[in-house]
């Protein structure tokens, strides 16, 4: 635990991204924090386009500050977006941090009294071969406990309706149950 002045103040960091996934992570690491007591620190994992040899790739320190420049804005509109205009009662903090997603939110909450959340996302069979999983990382490897938040049902639904309208099928209505 980190001190301020006198008292001891506990951290709940969460990764966002902008994802509807990582809103929803958002919104229950908010929760968390308020519950606890505790500041929210919301992170964003940032990589230039070159990956971590990009300065070796060409991209120089103006490409590299556009980058960071890129990442800071999407971390102010994620924050906008999940907890809008009023913020929830707790200090809300935001951070990016140039790295891969799960090795920047395991060493920015390397305090045993720190809760790391994290959305579990889509894990799609594609998808799991395209990219590992930020959540399973985050649970071998953090030193703090971490509250892995599945997606909203709502998410679900969004992406049949996506994919209904794709394929061009007829929409279904059905009478509310209840």
């Amino acid at each position: 635990m980190r001190k301020k002045g006198t008292e001891a103040v506990a951290r709940v960091v969460v990764g966002v991204t902008g994802t509807p996934g990582s809103l929803t992570a958002l919104h229950r690491a908010a929760a968390e924090a308020r519950v606890r007591g505790a500041e929210l620190l919301a992170v964003l994992a940032w990589q230039s386009p070159g990956g971590g040899l990009a300065s070796r790739n060409g991209c120089g320190p103006g490409d590299l500050q556009e980058c960071r420049g890129a990442a800071a804005d999407r971390l102010r509109e994620a924050l906008d977006t999940a907890l809008g205009a009023v913020r929830p009662c707790v200090t809300v903090d935001g951070l990016t941090v140039r790295g891969t997603p799960g090795a920047a939110l395991v060493d920015v909450a390397r305090d045993p009294e720190d809760l790391l959340v994290v959305g579990t996302g889509s894990r799609a069979v594609w998808r799991r071969l395209a990219r590992p999983s930020v959540a399973r990382y985050c649970l071998a490897h953090a030193p703090c406990p971490v509250l892995a938040v599945p997606p909203s049902p709502l998410q679900a639904e969004l992406a049949a309706v996506r994919r209904r309208n794709r394929l061009r099928m007829p929409l279904v209505l059905r009478e509310p149950t209840g």
